[in-house]
């Protein structure tokens, strides 16, 4: 008996509303009096109908290979993905600041894009494997040591927006039954770094060593080896809170200092440097309820926002289809998030499962991060928003990682155990 397949055409649609509804906004941000050719590949909208045409070819490649060779190849994939991105420091390109780049003439790819799946696929692989037991400390350690090898190659780049989207590995890492408290670690340090850049190290390590004696005050009747606990992470913090300023400083580029000091408060932006987000923040209220309708928005054709076809491109919606546009597309993105992790839940092979709540995070945290991004609510960054900025390499990254999703599902009848 030949296998069945079973495409969820759901997930299908949605996909294609979305890249749809984002080539219209790339259209419309990029559109000029001297083309109005739909493939005019002189222009940012025709390139962005190529890109999504590959798209299409790829996704008939994912969903032809077995669904078995993902999960059987996830190893050699990974490995590929870290020489891409070690490549780099040797014959990457460097734009904006960040070495995120090979060119071929004039075509260029960011294989960043495609790490993230590389590393999707390696931590469903051995999270799944029957040896691992992820609640234990050595095989939290390995699974770590899995998403952290990428974000060091790629902070090296320096490119830590996109290393913060490897935060979204902590939900199938939840999901297969890893401690909250990694959360809360995760959300402490963020914290630190922050408090940090505010008021300094010292105050900082000060503010530490008190509340470690406040804890340790009220587990007095604990055993020493919980004092032992609270004085290494008390070290720890300590020591990450004297790393903070050298991380920014040398790390982080000059753009990236800007933007985090002028949505602290540290700095007056007397520069310019909030540029970008104070003319989205006007485009997307400019908007009203309904919009100013599509290729009419004022400050879109006045090309008021930089950048605004690729990591702006949500205050295209909001200008020109409003609230009601933006709540749409919300919805769009939730709608997909949720079958995602329904599909997620349903899958028998848990390396399937694994994946797809890998796949959710990344979505989900690109989604965020842009959204909040655009509005004003978070620093600049570069994060892109999914099937809707400009991009070859970020609209096939994403595609590749969505349909290897929809590929396993498909197999889900057909999976041994």
């Amino acid at each position: 008996m030949g296998k069945s397949t079973e495409i969820d055409w759901i997930t299908v649609f949605l996909f294609i509303i979305l890249v749809g509804f984002g080539w219209m906004n790339i259209y419309s941000a990029s559109l000029n009096e001297a083309s109005t050719f739909f493939f005019d590949m002189s222009q940012t909208y025709g390139r962005q109908a190529l890109f999504i045409g590959l798209s299409l070819i790829l996704i008939v490649f994912i969903l032809s290979v077995e669904a078995k060779f993902y999960e059987r190849f996830s190893s050699v994939i990974y490995l590929v993905a870290l020489l891409s991105l070690l490549g780099l420091f040797v014959f990457g390109r460097t734009i904006s600041g960040s070495t995120s780049w090979y060119t071929f003439g004039s075509f260029s790819i960011q294989p960043t894009e495609f790490a993230k799946i590389a590393a999707a696929l390696a931590l469903a692989k051995y999270l799944s494997d029957i040896q691992t037991n992820i609640k234990t400390f050595k095989h939290q350690i390995t699974a770590f040591g899995i998403l952290f090898l990428p974000v060091l190659l790629i902070m090296l780049q320096p490119d830590p927006g996109s290393a913060i989207v490897y935060a979204a590995f902590f939900f199938p890492l939840y999901r297969e039954g890893i401690s909250a408290g990694y959360l809360l670690v995760f959300l402490s340090f963020g914290a630190l770094f922050v408090f940090t850049l505010l008021f300094g190290s010292i105050w900082v390590s000060i503010g530490v060593i008190l509340m470690a004696l406040l804890v340790l005050f009220i587990n007095r009747k604990k055993k020493r080896k919980h004092y032992i606990r609270y004085i290494l992470v008390t070290a720890f913090s300590i020591g990450f809170a004297f790393s903070v300023t050298y991380i920014f400083e040398n790390v982080f580029k000059q753009h990236h200092r800007d933007r985090f000091n002028l949505v602290l408060g540290k700095e007056v932006d007397s520069h310019g440097i909030g540029y970008n987000t104070r003319q989205s923040e006007i485009a997307i209220g400019s908007g009203g309820w309904t919009g100013k309708g599509w290729t009419q928005g004022t400050q879109t054709k006045g090309n008021f926002v930089p950048e605004q076809h690729t990591d702006y491109i949500f205050s295209t919606v909001g200008e020109e289809w409003g609230f009601l546009g933006s709540s749409i597309l919300m919805v769009l993105f939730v709608c997909l998030l949720l079958r995602i992790l329904f599909l997620a839940e349903r899958q028998k092979s848990q390396f399937s499962r694994i994946y797809g709540y890998s796949v959710a995070g990344i979505l989900f945290i690109h989604f965020f991060v842009n959204i909040g991004m655009v509005m004003g609510i978070f620093p600049t960054v570069g994060i892109p928003l999914p099937f809707f900025s400009y991009g070859g390499s970020a609209l096939w990254g994403f595609t590749i990682l969505l349909f290897i999703f929809i590929k396993l599902d498909s197999n889900r009848k057909n999976y041994q155990f």
